[in-house]
C-alpha cells in the first residue's frame, strides 16, 4: 500500500481507528470496513492489515490467540469506498486455526491474508535480549523533531493516533548527514489512549502499527528521504510470541538485511519496557528511486 499522505487533512483520534476496525457483519464470514476520514490519499497498508485480521479474529474461538500472519498487498486502497473482507475457514483443528482472508474493492483483491490462532499450552522458553537503549521519556517524539526541523508536521505522521519517539536519526536526518546513516532503527511506539483488554484488539494495533516505521529502515541505510522515492508495502510476515499491550510502551528494534533491485527488506523484533519479546515482523517493499533516470 502506498506510504504518501495528504497533508491537508486533520488529525486521526484513537476512537476514530477503533470505530474503523470494528468491522460491520455482512454474512457469517463476510465483513466491511471503511477507511477514517483523516488519513493518506490511499488506505494503509497497517489499517487493510489490521482490519483484515479483525475479520479473521471474529471466526476464531475466543482461546484460541493469533500467533502468526502473512499477508500480500496485491493492489493500492481506495479510501473513498468500503473494503469487503471474504473469510475463508481453512482449518479447525484440535490445537491450531487456519484462516484466509481476500480484502475486495471493485470487484479486484486488493490484499491477502492467511493467519493461524492457537490455544495456548506448555513448551520451551527462550528469547533474544531487548537492545540497551534510552527509556521513551528521555526522547522526543517523532512529530516534536519532525516540527522543530521544518516548522511543521506533515500529514503522514500527523493524522495516525500512535505514538512514535525514535531511538536514532530519521531518515531527512541521515539524508543531510551521511555520518548517520544506519541499518538499524530502534522506534519507542505505543497507541495513544486506553485500548480495551481483550487480546485481538492488542494484536491488530500491533499490525496496525508494525507497518509504520520498517520502510524507513532501509531509506536510513542509504541516507535518503522520502524526498524522490516511491515506497509501498508488498508483503508482511508477523509471529506473536507473547501478550502484550499495544497502549504501553514497547520497542521496535528494527533492521535492513538488504536492498536491492527497488526492492528493500526489513525485519523487527517487538520487546515490552520489561524486555520480554513479544513480536517479530518481516517485511519487503517496494523502494523505487523515481528522480533517477528514466523514472522522473
Amino acid at each position: 500500500m502506498d506510504e504518501g499522505a495528504d497533508a491537508g487533512r486533520g488529525e486521526q483520534s484513537l476512537a476514530d481507528l477503533l470505530e474503523v476496525l470494528d468491522l460491520e457483519r455482512i454474512e457469517d464470514d463476510i465483513f466491511r470496513g471503511s477507511s477514517p476520514e483523516a488519513g493518506p490519499q490511499r488506505v494503509f497498508g497497517g489499517l487493510v492489515a489490521g482490519q483484515a485480521l479483525v475479520a479473521a479474529g471474529r471466526t476464531v474461538p475466543a482461546e484460541r490467540h493469533v500467533h502468526s500472519l502473512h499477508a500480500y498487498f496485491i493492489r493500492p486502497g481506495d479510501p473513498r469506498v468500503p473494503i469487503v473482507y471474504e473469510v475463508d475457514r481453512v482449518r479447525d483443528g484440535r490445537s491450531f486455526t487456519t484462516r484466509r482472508v481476500v480484502a475486495v474493492q471493485h470487484g479486484k483483491a486488493i490484499f491477502t491474508l492467511s493467519a493461524s490462532f492457537h490455544k495456548e499450552e506448555p513448551g520451551l522458553d527462550h528469547q533474544i535480549p531487548m537492545p540497551d537503549v534510552p527509556p521513551p521519556e528521555d526522547l522526543p517524539t517523532t512529530r516534536e523533531r519532525l516540527q522543530e526541523a521544518f516548522g511543521k508536521v506533515p500529514g503522514f505522521v500527523r493524522w495516525h493516533p500512535i505514538e512514535l519517539r525514535p531511538v536514532g536519526p530519521l531518515s531527512f536526518e541521515a539524508e543531510r548527514n551521511p555520518q548517520l546513516r544506519t541499518v538499524s532503527n530502534p522506534v519507542w511506539l505505543k497507541v495513544d489512549g486506553k485500548l480495551p483488554d481483550d487480546r485481538l484488539s492488542q494484536v491488530c494495533l500491533m499490525t496496525y502499527a508494525s507497518d509504520m516505521t520498517l520502510l524507513d529502515t532501509v531509506l536510513l541505510r542509504h541516507g535518503r528521504s522520502f524526498a524522490g522515492i516511491s515506497m509501498a508495502s508488498l508483503d508482511h510476515a508477523m509471529w506473536f510470541h507473547r501478550p502484550f499491550r499495544a497502549d504501553e510502551w514497547l520497542l521496535y528494534a528494527q533492521e535492513a538485511p538488504t536492498a536491492q533491485g527497488a526492492r528493500g527488506l526489513a525485519r523487527g523484533l517487538v520487546y515490552t519496557r520489561d524486555g520480554q519479546l513479544v513480536c517479530s515482523v518481516v517485511q519487503e517493499g517496494l523502494i523505487r528511486v523515481v528522480d533517477a533516470e528514466g523514472w522522473v
